[in-house]
């Protein structure tokens, strides 16, 4: 039995959207077993008690939850077909991409001005985490970024006229993101 055209493109639609759950699910595992690891470390007698998470990670916080509002008007845009909108809403968030990784190093520069340090002698394990976890999320925020980019230059192209699939992954990708920093965040905050 042959497929014809519209189940083959519903298979495909169906399948992109599995390979990109099953992506997510895997750095909500690695995240997870991350913060495990942080919980079960928090008994040992060298781990840091007192230490302050810096603004920055704060003002991150309020930048991607601000990214993810711009992201979700693009995609309200982008169903639209008004490709101007679309493109100020993702140039926004883009923006805003950029502004949470220059907060981000500039909370690594507080921390090591505080005197804690991700490896050597003046390191703890506690920090070392607190690297870890905001670092790994950073590798994939670029990730994020690039899906951007990519997403930028198809909505230029007119892509999204009739296909918005790969608009719609990327901004389930990004949400995820910021959802992931959230939790990050209020992890950090709380379990310190």
């Amino acid at each position: 039995m042959e497929l014809n055209q519209e189940e083959i493109r519903i298979k495909t639609i169906k399948a992109k959207k599995m390979m990109l759950l099953f992506s997510m699910l895997s750095i909500a595992m690695t995240f997870a077993g991350l913060t495990s690891a942080y919980i079960v470390s928090k008994s040992r007698p060298d781990w840091l008690k007192e230490f302050e998470l810096p603004i920055a990670f704060t003002i991150s916080t309020i930048v991607i939850l601000l990214s993810s509002i711009s992201i979700w008007i693009a995609k309200k845009n982008v169903t639209k077909n008004n490709v101007s909108n679309t493109s100020l809403w993702l140039l926004i968030t883009f923006g805003l991409g950029i502004i949470f990784i220059l907060s981000q190093f500039s909370g690594f520069s507080e921390l090591i001005s505080k005197g804690y340090f991700f490896t050597g002698a003046q390191s703890t394990i506690t920090t070392s985490f607190l690297y870890v976890l905001t670092v790994l999320h950073l590798i994939h925020l670029f990730a994020g970024i690039i899906v951007l980019i990519v997403v930028m230059i198809n909505n230029y192209k007119n892509k999204y006229e009739t296909k918005k699939l790969g608009f719609e992954l990327a901004v389930t990708f990004w949400h995820f993101l910021g959802v992931l920093w959230i939790y990050l965040f209020v992890f950090l905050y709380f379990f310190r």
